[in-house]
């Protein structure tokens, strides 16, 4: 008997495994084990005598080991070969068949949504697998449009689909407000203000942060896909605007039409509500630190703007200098030709100090579209679960509290009007039908906070899914600044032997000077 050895059968059988095995367990769901063994082809009576010659039972989900041996008993299978434990046995592992399976690119998209249907109370999303859901931009049109009052477009495009549309600021505030009306209890981004007679730099600026409130929607797990964010990337409509307020009015929020709604209570652990208040305040510790780093980073990108602008003026005086006009008589300059040198060193560095300003402004386009931009798209993202979980206490707790204090106050009338006896006998049958009225209402709020929730809890892992956003502008900005100053420091050594050339001219008959 050769044995089994996990480690060494071909690579084939790992690749499988690595897309079907669970997050955590290391093992692979049932469901995605069949799928698997479907795409061999084979009977439902040789799979079925597969299943049972490995002992899989219905409701245990597989280990490796099995899916290994399920591999090759269906590749013997294909051969035309016995198929059973002892013909294994006398097979290396080194040695597995390799089954024919057909495509398989749906494997690892079918195995995570079954376990993101089978574990409610986890995101299962890593930063990578958010990226993956799409990917947009949206740029300024060049031109723009309108005979009285001009107005900005923006064109987006939507790399799934592979399509381009135009939409203006007031369509992406559309957008906003149907989303805020369809997801309340999710972390939708803020948008960029409005400003009138905007200048080019703040449009540019608001192109930027319209394109990453755009990314992260369509990188969010529940919204991404929905009907008003597809409507948005591909709907190629005039008056687009009031057309998607119209097709979106009576669109109800997520709670009502989510099959988790009825058993919220159930995803909400015992402790949701200590753990909430903790991460909460974690988050809003960690946007007041990324605040503070934004606001260095930015103070840093105009300093650099200074200095650029300052070496611009520099070199703009030393070709002043250089030009000079006045001649220098032998009257004013003895036998010394230092000035003359010295014009024409001025005339060689003027080019090199415009080299370092046009460097410097090329670094500052590269800081704000690079680490700063990943800084504010993370900020966004540590602003929206903020103002989500002001939604949560501000709106839907305090409605409850507010719906439970109306129900104590009906019950004291009813007590009262109890007490008068026969003369108050309406009031009573009014009150009782309205104390029931109230009762629905405070019930349906219950599971409504406890929905809420729960996708407070999933968009508090959300958060936690990007924070390599943070690492990677931590990256950004450490490989942006070692760049910055290799081109600086190879532009300033340019400058070392026209200065030394300057130097020994002048010096060449002359003693040291003192530095004092």
């Amino acid at each position: 008997m050769s044995g089994f050895n996990a480690n060494t059968v071909p690579s084939f059988y790992r690749e499988v495994y690595q897309q079907t095995c669970q997050r955590g367990s290391g093992k692979v769901d049932k469901d995605v084990f069949v799928k698997v063994l479907m795409k061999s082809s084979l009977p439902k009576q040789t799979l079925s005598a597969i299943y049972e010659c490995l002992g899989v039972r219905k409701d245990d989900d597989i280990s490796r080991e099995k899916l290994y041996k399920a591999l090759a008993l269906a590749a013997l299978a294909q051969q035309g070969k016995t198929y059973n434990l002892e013909a294994l046995d006398a097979i290396d592992s080194a040695d597995y068949p390799t089954p024919s399976l057909g495509d398989l690119s749906d494997l690892k998209l079918l195995n995570l949504r079954l376990q993101r249907e089978k574990t409610p109370t986890l995101l299962n999303y890593t930063y990578r697998e958010l990226e993956d859901l799409n990917s947009v931009n949206v740029e300024i049109v060049p031109e723009k449009k309108g005979l009285f009052l001009k107005h900005v477009e923006y064109t987006v495009y939507n790399e799934r689909t592979k399509s381009t549309v135009c939409r203006r600021y007031s369509d992406f505030c559309a957008l906003h407000e149907v989303l805020l009306q369809r997801f309340p209890y999710r972390a939708i981004p803020r948008l960029p203000p409005k400003k009138l007679a905007a200048t080019r730099e703040f449009l540019e600026a608001r192109c930027r942060a319209l394109r990453r409130y755009l990314s992260l929607i369509c990188r969010h797990p529940v919204v991404h896909d929905s009907e008003i964010v597809v409507y948005f990337l591909t709907a190629g409509v005039s008056d687009f605007q009031n057309k998607m307020k119209d097709k979106f009015r009576n669109l109800p929020d997520e709670f009502v039409t989510s099959p988790l709604a009825g058993k919220a209570k159930d995803l909400v652990p015992i402790d949701t509500q200590v753990s909430f208040n903790e991460s909460k305040e974690l988050l809003r510790n960690v946007l007041g630190s990324v605040s503070k780093l934004r606001e260095i980073i930015e103070n840093i990108i105009t300093r650099s703007g200074v200095d650029a602008r300052d070496w611009q003026q520099f070199g703009s005086e030393l070709s002043n200098l250089a030009n000079e006009s006045h001649a220098s008589s032998a009257w004013a300059c003895g036998n010394s030709h230092t000035w003359n040198q010295l014009k024409g060193v001025f005339k060689s560095l003027t080019g090199y100090f415009n080299e370092v300003a046009d460097i410097g402004i090329n670094q500052i386009q590269g800081a704000e579209d690079g680490s700063f931009e990943i800084f504010n798209q993370f900020m966004d993202i540590l602003t929206s679960y903020k103002d989500l979980c002001d939604r949560h206490e501000k709106g839907v707790i305090k409605d409850h509290q507010s719906a439970l204090q109306k129900m104590s106050s009906m019950k004291k009338r009813q007590i009262s009007a109890q007490a008068k006896g026969h003369e108050a006998g309406n009031t009573v049958d009014q009150l009782e039908s309205r104390i029931i009225e109230q009762e629905s209402e405070i019930s349906n709020m219950e599971f409504r906070n406890y929905y809420s929730l729960h996708c407070v809890h999933m968009e508090t892992q959300l958060v936690h899914a990007n924070m390599e956003l943070f690492a990677l502008s931590f990256q950004e900005l450490i490989s942006q600044q070692i760049k910055n100053h290799k081109e600086k420091l190879a532009a300033w050594e340019k400058m070392i032997p026209i200065v030394g050339n300057m130097v020994s001219q002048n010096n060449a008959n002359s003693p040291p000077s003192s530095p004092h």
